[in-house]
């Protein structure tokens, strides 16, 4: 069993920036994928960003040039720097992981293994 808990969300005005972070611990597998999904109210879970045990980084369009993600395998954890924030990033964001599969990796919610409970971000105009 892999538990995965976000933290870093919270209320921030349009143009600011959060830093995300996820970390897992229990029965964590080898060289997991990791990714960042988010849902806003009404709306389906969107792929936003992933990255692999090697380092290998993929973004959803709409947050290309304004999020990265990066890990740090020593310490099983997970981040999601988000800079110019719009009011269109609030959401619920979540952080995924999953064995380790072909690339690139996949962008549907229903492919991923194991889920965080998610942590609010709000932005506000």
């Amino acid at each position: 069993q892999v538990q995965l808990v976000e933290s870093g969300g919270g209320l921030v005005q349009a143009g600011g920036s959060l830093r995300l972070s996820c970390a897992a611990s229990g029965s964590t597998f080898s060289r997991p994928l990791m990714a960042w999904f988010r849902q806003a109210p009404g709306k389906e879970r969107d792929f936003v960003a992933a990255i692999t045990y090697s380092g290998l980084t993929y973004y959803g369009d709409s947050v290309k040039g304004r999020f990265t993600i990066s890990r740090d395998n020593a310490k099983n954890t997970v981040y999601l720097q988000m800079n110019s924030l719009k009011p269109e990033d609030t959401a619920v964001y979540y952080c995924a992981a999953t064995p380790a599969s072909s690339l690139p990796p996949s962008t549907y919610w229903y492919e991923y293994r194991y889920w965080g409970q998610g942590t609010q971000v709000t932005v506000s105009t």
